[in-house]
């Protein structure tokens, strides 16, 4: 079942890369007495997802004068790739990416897809949700993985 708008995010590990290789941060702990807004999509580097990074830069200013505290993007991806990523678009100090390698965090949130058929594996859905003290207070989901409309940042800005 997937997560909905007044659920409880769910307790899972996400990785980042630390000083000493990757390291990993709780999700009960990252969305604890916080509002944040979440962004997940289908892969790094990816076509879309390459185009929908700077909507959502566009918008961290905006965000945060609405009282965001933390901008997370999320990918099936491992800690490594979701580093370069975030370096290479200039997001780093202003959007979060962490790494859900295993895609067991996304699949406990219930916003996984198989998309082996185009070597891709499991991956998350692209969707965005808004998340205050750990509870989802909007939630935005993308009807195919190839499209960002309701998931780009200005969208959810409206949603704040």
């Amino acid at each position: 079942m997937s997560i909905k708008v007044g659920d409880s995010i769910p307790s899972g590990d996400l990785f980042y890369m630390g000083d000493n290789g990757p390291t990993t941060v709780n999700t009960s702990e990252l969305f604890a007495g916080k509002k944040v807004v979440l962004f997940a999509v289908v892969g790094p580097y990816t076509g879309t997802c390459n185009d929908q990074v700077p909507t959502i830069l566009g918008s961290v200013d905006a965000m945060r004068a609405k009282g965001v505290d933390d901008i997370i993007l999320v990918a099936v991806n491992d800690p490594f790739v979701m580093q370069a990523w975030e370096e290479e678009t200039g997001a780093e100090d202003r959007i979060r990416f962490l790494s859900d390698g295993n895609a067991a965090w996304s699949g406990e949130m219930g916003m996984t897809f198989d998309g082996s058929k185009n070597g891709l594996n499991i991956r998350s859905l692209r969707y965005a949700a808004v998340v205050e003290d750990g509870k989802v207070t909007a939630l935005k989901v993308e009807d195919s993985p190839g499209v960002c409309s309701v998931t780009a940042g200005p969208a959810i800005l409206e949603a704040l």
